[in-house]
């Protein structure tokens, strides 16, 4: 009898743990129809140096299978680290990443950026071309390509602490950035060009920035060095954001820059309450300016420390840029490793995913989360992963809206209609005709409401898939269930049509 009763005792008591966590990990938040919710998937960290094209595949694939039930619904794939390419180039050499030798193609031959955008679009993912535009050399490359620029054209970079740097005060070279650019947004169906925070190099004690000649060549009448270097990153920017929306419009153009804007000090009123490293001051890069001026159509701050970090606190810094970077969509660069290994400041029982993500949720102008890196959250790093599928992102959602380059929503599907074929009684519906880009469907949403229920399409809860395709497989079982099924449409931009319903008994 004692027993039983210390064995009920436990039970209670380890009940009363999990649901005080459930309720941790709830409390506050409150899932979004439209969020955009990506991954960082990089080579520059030798993941997949030597990989057959077999091996590279199968892992791509399980990391993208896992990702998308997580939730994920784009991806940022690094396809230049260092002035080199995950793709075929005619510019650049192919990347000692992919194959281990730089200018090595890989064998059997394979273009993991095409590779990679089919398979993406193939689970209803964006996908992002990742570059580094600065960036030459990376410090543990010993040997680059006779075709790579810094052999062909070494007076155009200059060594930093074991790096090469594209000289950003030199405009071939950003003529140079903005060709291959252009070559990836010509060639491929990708949904955006997405930019890290390389610009000016990270500062190193006792080194300087070797410009003089440039700067005395051509300061167009800027008489403060910091001043002139920030116009060369600004003036890069805005040409490189205008060539790709003329080469195509939908492409979305977006930067992932350092945490810290600014730190806060006399004379600094936009500034964070941090001490830290600044895009502004030392690495040249006006974020807020590029985000105000509209040159890119999203900003995605790595926001890599924790809650209660004595330097960069996450809450102060995430605070900040909701206030202040909201003219454009706001995505938060999450470190998924870090954010599992603190605790909670209020609950040392949990870490800190729940608190960060009723944050996300608060915050009005923060529209979603990028995962850094993809790996560990598909490793399920602090079960970061099962939190994801299983709460967070347990419902898909649609990417958010940019009215800068498309407000206008497409025509709604035609003929939608169930079918029994086959396999089984499925939901066929038709594209409507378009006469232009921003007109086309690009795919469709499927909603599902029990008999009776009020239509509430902003309830993401009531989406069941998102797809490319035009028919969906319904779940049915004997006939006695009533449901009604609602599709609406989606263009580039995911502006979405008016909703066509259709009642079914399953």
């Amino acid at each position: 009898m004692t027993n039983n009763l210390n064995i009920r005792k436990i039970f209670f008591l380890a009940l009363l743990i999990f649901c005080a966590n459930l309720f941790a990990a709830s409390n506050g938040y409150t899932p979004k129809k439209r969020e955009f919710r990506g991954a960082w998937i990089q080579c520059v960290n030798g993941q997949f140096i030597g990989m057959s094209t077999e091996k590279m595949q199968q892992t791509l694939t399980y990391q993208l299978d896992e990702l998308q039930k997580d939730g994920v619904n784009a991806i940022f794939f690094q396809v230049r680290a260092e002035c080199d390419a995950l793709y075929q180039s005619d510019i650049e050499p192919w990347s000692r990443f992919l194959t281990g030798v730089q200018g090595k193609a890989p064998q059997p031959y394979w273009d993991p950026l095409q590779w990679m955008i089919d398979q993406c679009h193939k689970r209803g993912m964006e996908l992002h071309a990742w570059l580094n535009p600065y960036r030459a050399k990376t410090k543990f490359t010993s040997s680059l390509d006779p075709k790579h620029i810094a052999m062909t054209n070494p007076g155009r970079v200059f060594p930093y602490d074991g790096l090469f740097i594209l000289n950003p005060g030199m405009r071939e070279n950003r003529e140079y950035i903005i060709k291959v650019v252009n070559d990836i947004v010509e060639r491929y169906d990708i949904d955006g060009i997405h930019m890290d925070d390389y610009f000016y190099p990270y500062p190193v004690a006792g080194l300087q920035i070797p410009d003089d000649r440039e700067y005395a060549a051509n300061s167009n009448g800027i008489s403060n060095r910091e001043d002139w270097r920030r116009d060369n990153v600004n003036v890069f920017i805005k040409e490189c954001g205008e060539s790709i929306h003329r080469l195509k419009p939908w492409v979305k153009f977006g930067i992932s820059p350092f945490g810290i804007y600014r730190n806060k000090r006399d004379g600094v009123e936009v500034g964070s309450l941090t001490k830290g490293t600044q895009n502004y001051d030392d690495l040249y890069a006006d974020v807020l300016l590029w985000v105000n001026n509209g040159w890119i159509d999203y900003s995605v701050p790595q926001l890599y420390w924790q809650i209660g970090h004595t330097a960069a606190d996450y809450k102060t810094l995430i605070e900040w840029w909701n206030r202040y970077a909201s003219a454009r969509p706001l995505y938060i660069g999450e470190d998924v490793e870090r954010t599992a290994k603190f605790a909670d400041v209020d609950n040392p029982k949990i870490n800190q995913m729940p608190a960060k993500f009723t944050l996300h949720s608060k915050l009005p102008n923060v529209d979603g989360t990028v995962l850094w890196y993809a790996k560990a959250a598909v490793d399920n790093v602090g079960n970061y992963g099962t939190m994801l599928r299983n709460k967070y992102w347990r419902y898909p959602a649609l990417q958010p809206l940019m009215p800068f380059i498309d407000s206008k929503a497409p025509k709604k599907p035609k003929k939608v209609k169930p079918v029994w074929t086959s396999d089984g009684y499925v939901l066929f519906w038709t594209k409507p005709k378009a006469k232009h880009w921003d007109d086309e469907v690009h795919k469709y949403v499927v909603y599902r409401f029990e008999k009776g229920e009020k239509i509430n399409l902003d309830n993401p809860a009531k989406i069941v898939t998102i797809t490319d395709k035009e028919h969906y497989k319904l779940p049915y079982v004997d006939g006695t269930a009533r449901y009604t099924y609602v599709v609406t449409a989606l263009d580039r931009m995911s502006n979405e049509s008016k909703p066509v319903k259709k009642k079914l008994k399953l």
